[in-house]
């Protein structure tokens, strides 16, 4: 798997669906808002990319619509169809 380091940050590529990832423009995007999280997937509709945080399905901060396991769902659901997407995951 590709490894990724994003404002100090070390991140494993999960995901990344017709090269969807651009590291620059997501060190101004991630913020420390997502330092919580295990996972961030982004995805692009209208050139411009939504980040959204979820939580392993372990981990006593995640609910049933921000589990990692929801992913997929969320992706056929609240994305725009067809739409370049990636999921990364916090290492530490």
């Amino acid at each position: 798997m590709k490894k990724v380091t994003i404002n100090g940050k070390n991140y494993e590529v999960i995901e990344d669906v017709n090269e969807a990832i651009d590291i620059e423009l997501l060190k101004e995007k991630i913020t420390d808002y997502y330092d919580d999280f295990d996972f961030i997937v982004g995805d692009w509709a209208y050139g411009k990319v939504r980040l959204k945080g979820f939580y392993e399905k372990g981990n006593k901060k995640a609910k049933e619509h921000n589990t990692i396991t929801n992913v997929k769902k969320y992706i056929e659901e609240k994305c725009a169809y067809g739409c370049k997407w990636f999921e990364i995951k916090k290492i530490d």
